[in-house]
């Protein structure tokens, strides 16, 4: 009787998972796309490659291009919008540059540059429309970050013997513009890479138990299950792995339950590396690569492969359930057929 009872129980656990797919909504922009920003179901912005922005709001439907004026040569590796106007783009590489719209695009204001040879941007992330922060790779030791408080018209280098010590070899993925999340309106978790595979947060960093020992391995990217909704019960997941072998499964992803105090590694991982994690609700999460999407029902213990399709972005909507994804010159969408 039990076999029966779980047997059912997984064949309709599978068709749930497989009722969610991909719909491709833009295809053949040769950008390869890393930032995305969904502000609600008819509103995202997505940034990349050769100075490339692009908005929709109406759920993806139809999309505006545009490439920043003097910026045609840098890569916007992430963006955060606010609403069908407003967005904030970083450029990675020396100097260092952030860039705000208020116009939809038409004009764009350079609000921070930063030109310290060895200078990097990797992910932004705002806990609301006037407080943010920028990470960044190691400097002399340690890892850059920067704050604003002004809806990101100015922004505040952290002083340097106030930031996170990296060891050698060991710095972050500007894969998704993911690996820094936002906990409270005052507190920032954020996951490092390459020699060495790191969470940081309160008190000392802990090892994750992700691939590490070389430039190509260690954690892309961080979720966190409603952080504002749990002050005191924090779930993380992390995903990553090794990006010159994409379809390698061995140690791309961990998880906790007890806010970052030790870790687990699933009983079923993503299917290759993964470059980007989200929740979706809850339990549900799903995670995306140039390998492939996975789809996770139960906090992240177990993974299911619901596509091929190749993407370095998924992001949920702030305000609504729209999902998208974006990659090389590809947006999609996530739906329930």
């Amino acid at each position: 009787m039990k076999k029966h009872v779980l047997a059912i129980l997984f064949s309709g656990l599978t068709s749930l998972l497989f009722a969610q797919q991909i719909e491709l909504l833009s295809t053949g922009n040769k950008t390869s796309l890393r930032g995305l920003s969904v502000v609600n179901d008819k509103i995202a912005w997505v940034s990349g490659s050769h100075g490339a922005v692009g908005r929709t709001i109406d759920s993806g439907k139809t999309w505006t291009w545009l490439k920043v004026p003097g910026f045609e040569k840098r890569d916007f590796r992430d963006i955060e919008a606010f609403d069908a106007v407003t967005a904030i783009i970083i450029a990675v590489d020396t100097p260092a540059i952030i860039l705000k719209t208020s116009d939809g695009g038409g004009r764009w204001k350079k609000v921070y540059e930063n030109n310290t040879p060895g200078m990097f941007l990797d992910a932004m992330e705002f806990w609301n429309p006037q407080s943010g922060v920028v990470l960044g790779d190691p400097i002399n030791g340690r890892f850059f970050i920067a704050h604003t408080f002004d809806e990101g018209k100015t922004w505040h280098p952290t002083s340097f013997d106030k930031l996170p010590a990296a060891d050698s070899g060991e710095a972050c993925f500007a894969s998704s513009g993911t690996n820094i999340r936002g906990l409270n309106l005052s507190e920032a978790c954020f996951v490092s890479g390459g020699l060495r595979s790191r969470f940081f947060w309160k008190g000392d960093p802990v090892e994750l138990p992700l691939l590490q020992g070389a430039n190509s391995y260690g954690a892309n990217s961080i979720a966190v299950r409603n952080p504002k909704k749990r002050k005191n019960s924090v779930n993380f997941v992390v995903v990553g792995g090794d990006f010159t072998h994409d379809s390698a499964a061995t140690k791309n992803c961990a998880l906790t339950n007890d806010g970052g105090k030790t870790w687990m590694a699933p009983a079923v991982p993503p299917h290759g590396y993964r470059s980007c994690v989200e929740y979706i609700s809850d339990t549900r999460l799903i995670t995306c690569g140039t390998s492939g999407i996975d789809i996770s029902s139960d906090g992240g213990m177990n993974w299911q492969l619901i596509s091929r399709e190749s993407f370095h972005v998924c992001r949920k909507a702030k305000e609504g359930k729209a999902v998208f994804l974006a990659g090389n010159g590809r947006i999609a969408k996530l739906v329930w057929k």
